[in-house]
């Protein structure tokens, strides 16, 4: 039966493209430049250029998949632009073999002359994901430099302006541009000279304290209330208590002699006050003698009268006398209780035994802060190494040693975002092995794309890592891999590609360093296939993807 719509023709493609076994493939629009002139029966017979996915019609004459697909779009009946046949669609095929001739044809590098690589035109994305004269921005933020790959690792490492590197005092990575900002500015451990002009350098989170104990700090004599006004630095303040010494005993004594004399001069006011009361006292009893004579001797006669009136008048002096008396008493005792010098020995006292018991207490808190530095230094080291233990410890948990993994990418939205943003171009799988002892594998997803299938596609790679075992296995690494996007609605309608392993290929050596260059599909899966909401590969934000190595005929140790 015939296919008379392009809808259903797309089908009969898809159908037939997803039963290939390889993942060679090259991008349409690129200015290829063939090792041999290329013959036209590699040509497309309507858009003239190499053929890509060809198929055949009924006339014999080959096109693009996506120049057939053009052809009917334009008219309803198409027609072959060579011998003007009618093209009907259900004797359209793909052509394989012509496939596979095209996928092999020998290219330049496009970075010819200064790579002189030939490479099949299958495996031609592939060569420029590794070829060391391919241009390529710089990966780190806000750097827009273009770098040919071989010299990408020594700009990343010495040249690049916004490179990460360490705090040379606090250890926080800044970037490079940044990092004098950051020094002068927000790093706590910064070393500044102290105000005070002393020789000392000090953490800036420290100066503060710094300055409380700065030896170059003037302070006042602590013999200030002595006399000695003298201002020294902190780290003299020593040398001025023992070089003063008789100075600072001088004026204690000048000042203990003038209390002295002070109260000897009270103690004198005070017997010639009690001396005067003693005579007011005497002058009372005159007085009250005197009067009981004068009682004796007039008894009620006339003059009496006389008598009592004189009576009365020393009466009134004796009693402002006695008044006189009792106010000179009350000063005595205000002036006595005002000298008193014990309670100020005993606080001078009390003020000695303070500092002597602050002192033990310094002495004690400087050993207990070295103990608990020492202390703290020990629980950092054993907190990295816990923290270590238990990241390999999950690694170890979810590690596969079958051949299989099962990768499980959670917030796609999110990281999709960080991929087009440019913030994390590709994400890595955990590890997984062959066996316990075999080789060491992990997956790399782009999920806005690499190369070809940037914008467009999901790439997917397969990679080789260095293991602890490589020395003991077969190199290169020949398995066969398969590439899965998995179907989560259980009806197992998966996207698969299947490729085996290239023994010429770089990717697939020992590994030198870490890890090989990735290889796999560059165009694995569209966008608009995998988000389309009628497909069930994303669910709740999550997708899984599926790496599967034939362990067929491969040795374990």
């Amino acid at each position: 039966m015939a296919c008379d719509e392009p809808a259903a023709l797309l089908g009969i493609f898809t159908r037939q493209n997803s039963s290939s076994t390889s993942s060679l493939d090259f991008e349409p629009d690129a200015d290829y430049k063939f090792v041999e002139s290329l013959e036209e029966r590699y040509k497309c017979a309507y858009c003239h250029l190499v053929l890509r996915n060809p198929h055949q019609t009924g006339c014999g004459h080959r096109f693009c998949q996506q120049c057939i697909l053009a052809l009917r779009e334009l008219n309803a009946v198409p027609t072959c632009p060579v011998d003007k046949e009618t093209i009907k669609m259900h004797e359209v095929f793909k052509d394989n073999c012509c496939k596979r001739e095209v996928l092999n044809l020998h290219v330049f590098c496009k970075n010819f002359p200064d790579c002189n690589s030939k490479i099949i035109l299958g495996r031609y994305q592939e060569h420029l994901q590794q070829c060391l004269f391919e241009s390529m921005q710089c990966t780190n933020d806000g750097c827009r430099d273009q770098i040919l790959r071989k010299d990408l690792k020594e700009h990343l490492s010495q040249h690049c302006k916004f490179r990460e590197e360490r705090c040379q005092y606090c250890n926080t990575y800044v970037v490079l541009i940044n990092i004098k900002n950051h020094e002068q500015n927000d790093c706590p451990d910064y070393p500044v000279p102290c105000l005070q002009n002393c020789s000392q350098i000090i953490l800036k989170k420290e100066i503060e304290k710094h300055h409380a104990v700065c030896p170059e700090a003037e302070v006042d004599c602590p013999y200030k209330q002595y006399g000695c006004h003298v201002k020294v630095k902190r780290g003299k303040l020593a040398e001025h208590e023992n070089s003063a010494l008789r100075e600072h005993m001088l004026q204690i004594l000048d000042k203990n002699s003038r209390l002295e004399e002070q109260i000897s001069d009270l103690y004198k006011s005070l017997e010639c006050k009690e001396i005067k009361i003693q005579q007011l006292a005497d002058a009372i009893k005159k007085c009250e003698k005197e009067f009981r004579q004068y009682t004796q001797l007039f008894g009620n006669n006339s003059n009496l009268m006389v008598s009592t009136q004189a009576l009365a008048s020393h009466l009134d002096k004796s009693a402002r006398l006695e008044s006189q008396v009792k106010q000179l008493i009350q000063m005595a005792n205000q002036q006595q209780s005002k000298l008193d010098l014990r309670p100020l020995f005993d606080t001078i006292e009390n003020m000695k035994q303070k500092i002597a018991l602050m002192e033990t207490y310094d002495q004690r808190m400087v050993v207990l802060e070295d103990q608990s530095s020492k202390h703290d230094l020990q629980i950092n080291i054993h907190k990295a190494q816990l923290n270590k233990n238990e990241e390999r410890f999950k690694l170890l948990e979810g590690t596969c040693y079958n051949g299989k993994l099962i990768w499980k990418i959670t917030d796609y939205k999110m990281k999709k975002k960080e991929a087009v943003e440019g913030r994390v171009l590709s994400i890595a799988s955990q590890p997984f092995y062959t066996s316990r002892c075999g080789y060491r594998l992990c997956a790399r997803a782009y999920l806005n794309g690499d190369g070809s299938g940037k914008g467009t596609h999901i790439s997917l790679y397969f990679v080789v890592m260095r293991g602890e075992f490589d020395s003991l296995l077969l190199w290169p690494f020949k398995q066969k891999v398969t590439l899965m996007l998995l179907d989560q609605s259980g009806k197992k309608n998966h996207i698969v590609e299947v490729f085996r392993a290239d023994p010429n290929s770089s990717s697939f050596k020992r590994p030198d360093g870490e890890m090989n260059i990735a290889s796999g599909c560059p165009r694995f899966v569209p966008h608009t296939v995998l988000e389309n909401t009628k497909n069930t590969y994303i669910r709740d934000d999550t997708l899984f993807l599926k790496v599967v190595v034939d362990l067929t005929d491969l040795e374990e140790l």
